[in-house]
Formats: C-alpha cells, structure tokens, sequence
C-alpha cells in the first residue's frame, strides 16, 4: 500500500461469541469508542474491514485543535484537548502528542476581523487563544517571509501521529478486554424482535446487544442496507510529509496556500491549507441539494472533477446477502491517487514562505478520503429506526482531534450513561426533522 506507514495491530484469532457491544469502523473514532466501553467493563469486540486507522484516520494532518472549529464542536473538543494531555499514560503507549500550538495566519484586516470574532467561541473554556501580529509573530514564525496582518493563536492546541493513535488507542482498548478483528469485515446486522440482535461478519456471527458503525466513508453504504438514508459525501484530500529539517515552525500553521505541521522525526506534513478534490459520484446527484449551502460556503476550496471514482461507486452493489462477500471485503483499504499539482503547489508556496524549506527533502505522498455531511459536523447518535443501532461518523475533516472524546460521547450514549456534552447537534435526526442543516463558520 502506498499510503502512509501505520503502526500494525495484529488482530485477534478468535471470534467472540458473545458481546455487549460490537464496533464497526478501526479508526480513532471506533477505536476510541472501543476503549471507552471496555474501561467501563462492557464487553467489546472491534471489527475493521482492513486493518486499525488504515483510512483516513492515518491520512490526516494530525492537528489536535479547537481554533477555527464550528461552534457546535467546541464543547466536544474542549473534552477532547483533556482528554489528549493525558492520553499518552493512559494508553500506556506513545501517540506523538505534544501541545504546540496551532497558528490562523490572516493576510487582511477581513481575514483578521474574522478571526478575532471565531475567538469569542472560546470564551469560559480557560484554553488560551488570542489574535497576534508584529514581533510576537514573527517570533512564532522564524525565518518567515509572509507578509499578514497577524494571525489567531491557540496555544492550547497541539498535534499528534496518525500513524500511531489508532493503533495505539486500539490496543489499550485489548488490553481492557476488547476483541480487536482486522480483516474481519461486517455484512451486517442481525434483529430480534426489531432490536439488534448480533452482527454478521466474514468470518462468522457475533451475538450483541449494540452496534455502533464507525465506519468513516463507508458509512452511507452500510446504512442503505436498512433503508436507512445517512446524507453523506466524500471530499479527497492530498498529503506530503519530509524528511527531517531544521529551522521550521515549531507550531502548526494555517495559511490560505499551504497548511504544515511538524512530525515527531522532525519532519514536517504538508498539505494544501483549502483546495480539496471532490469526485463526482452517483450520490453527488443524490445529495446536492442537502449539500448546496456547504457548497455555496466553500466553492472556492473545492475543484470538481469526473472520472473513474464515478464508475466505481456506480458499479457497488447496494443489497446483498449475509452469506455472500460484502463490498467491503472487496474494497479492504481506501487509497485514492494522490494530487501531485495540488501538493506541488502547497509546496512552493510554502518554500516561498519559509525559504528554509528549499532544503527540504519530499519523503512520501499520499491522499485520503474525507467523510462530509451536509453540516461539516459529525453524527453521534443512536438510530431510532433500529432500537440498538448507533452511529459516529461524517467528521468532515475534523475527526483526528476530536476523535478521543466522540469516543466517549458515543460509550455514554450507548450505555445510556450522562453524556458528556449535549449530544443535540449531533443526532441523526436533524437531517429528517425539519432543521435547517448548514456549516457554521464562527466568524
């Protein structure tokens, strides 16, 4: 696989019988959720198609950050950056976090303007945030030739390794009991009496009481199989890491051309800061009207292109049988081409920025398919639909972050515990019941 190189978890060789809850989805957020659950001593078993954070979870920037967030998120994410400072102890496992600080540079007075107003968001969270410019910028920023305005900072923001928390989070979740199944994809699931009953997976039947599908991108297909309609769309987004380098920002940085954050080798990911590629699938039909207010906040940012991925998806069956091989055995890991003129671009720009990175040395590339809902916010919800049947998914780019505490927001909505946040903006109901379902900037 040309992508990234994750950390390997080695999957159990034996099914469980019997579980309180089965997890479908390896990434940060199934996996998150796994531990959660197995902390509070449910029994759990993990089901990954692949293998653990090999999709998007491993594809990301690795920004752990509350700045810029949809307003609706904060609550969640403020939990989150608790959860992250100590997560490394309790994993009993190395994550690459570190907090540094993330960077907004805004190159006008608009720009700036905005930015400040985005930081009344944080307002009674105690998480340092505050616009900068002039020396204290510069200082931020060494060897930086970007002429700005000045810039949001959020101290309290910070990063880690995609490569390495998926894994490592899912193996803390075994080490409390969880059953963790790589290569073990799920068919389906099983009801009595209306409520779930059990999963179907490729190598056998699971009895449980709950489900949760954490299933990133795939989630819209899965949920079809039951007539269930989860408005759901991918965005692709291309990466390039270096090699080792010194002299570049320490804190992570947000520009207009290019994004970067230092790695834990003292290499530095690199992607675009707003271009994404959305393929042009049979869904893209399906949706567009749901989606046209995210599409009217961000034409800009988004180039359109029709292709193969169209005759991909259009050729994925919709129904099939519990006794015969889902599409998601078939389709193990999802590992898009990635844009050699978008990441070149976000390159030069940022060579142009920081002349120290002419010396940087281009290690790997890949890209990653973004899960996006019509609201670039997640759902974390049960399904009413199917009594026992829950669902955390469409984190629209934003999920790495806030992936430990959706984890424990969706544990406490299955166990019915006092969930940590309110879960409102969250449900799965909001794209049925009448609400008015659009992006929220903050600014």
């Amino acid at each position: 696989m040309p992508g990234p190189h994750v950390v390997r978890v080695h999957g159990d060789e034996n099914l469980p019988e019997k579980v309180d809850v089965v997890v479908i989805g390896g990434g940060i957020i199934g996996t998150s959720t796994a531990l959660e659950l197995a902390e509070r001593g449910h029994k759990v078993a993990l089901c990954e198609k692949g293998g653990i954070g090999q999709e998007q979870s491993s594809r990301n920037w690795g920004w752990v950050r509350i700045s810029r967030r949809d307003p609706r998120e904060v609550p969640l994410m403020a939990e989150a950056l608790r959860i992250w400072s100590g997560f490394d102890k309790r994993l009993g496992r190395d994550t690459g976090y570190k907090r540094a600080g993330i960077i907004f540079a805004c190159p006008d007075d608009k720009s700036y303007d905005e930015h400040e107003r985005w930081g009344h968001n944080l307002e009674g969270y105690q998480l340092p945030s505050r616009m900068v410019s002039g020396k204290e910028l510069e200082d931020l920023l060494p060897g930086g030739s970007m002429k700005l305005k000045g810039a949001l900072y959020t101290p309290a923001d910070g990063r880690a390794e995609p490569q390495k928390a998926a894994p490592a989070v899912a193996e803390a979740a075994r080490d409390k009991g969880a059953a963790i199944l790589t290569e073990c994809a799920v068919r389906g699931i099983e009801t009595s009496g209306g409520k779930v009953s059990g999963v179907v997976t490729e190598r056998g039947r699971i009895a449980c009481d709950a489900v949760v599908l954490a299933g990133g991108a795939w989630s819209n297909l899965f949920c079809g199989l039951y007539g269930i309609d989860l408005p759901q769309l991918k965005v692709m987004n291309t990466v390039m890491r270096t090699k080792p380098l010194e002299g570049g920002p320490e804190s992570a940085l947000w520009s207009k051309d290019f994004a970067i954050r230092k790695r834990q080798d003292g290499g530095y990911t690199i992607a675009s800061g707003h271009e994404n590629i959305v393929d042009i699938v049979p869904k893209s039909f399906r949706y567009a009207f749901k989606f046209l207010p995210a599409l009217k906040m961000e034409w800009g940012s988004l180039s359109f292109r029709f292709g193969g991925r169209f005759f991909d998806e259009a050729r994925l069956p919709t129904r099939w049988k519990m006794d015969e091989a889902s599409p998601f055995e078939y389709n193990r890991v999802l590992d898009p081409k990635p844009s050699l003129d978008m990441s070149n671009k976000a390159f030069n720009g940022l060579k142009a920025a920081f002349p120290v990175f002419n010396k940087a040395e281009i290690a790997q590339r890949w890209a990653g398919y973004i899960d996006v809902t019509p609201d670039a916010i997640p759902v974390i919800s049960a399904v009413d639909e199917i009594p026992g049947f829950h669902i955390a998914t469409g984190f629209s780019g934003h999920g790495f972050g806030i992936g430990p505490a959706a984890g424990r927001l969706m544990a406490d909505i299955v166990t019915g515990r006092t969930p940590v946040v309110d879960p409102t903006d969250f449900r799965f109901s909001r794209f049925s019941d009448g609400s008015k379902v659009r992006p929220l900037s903050g600014f």
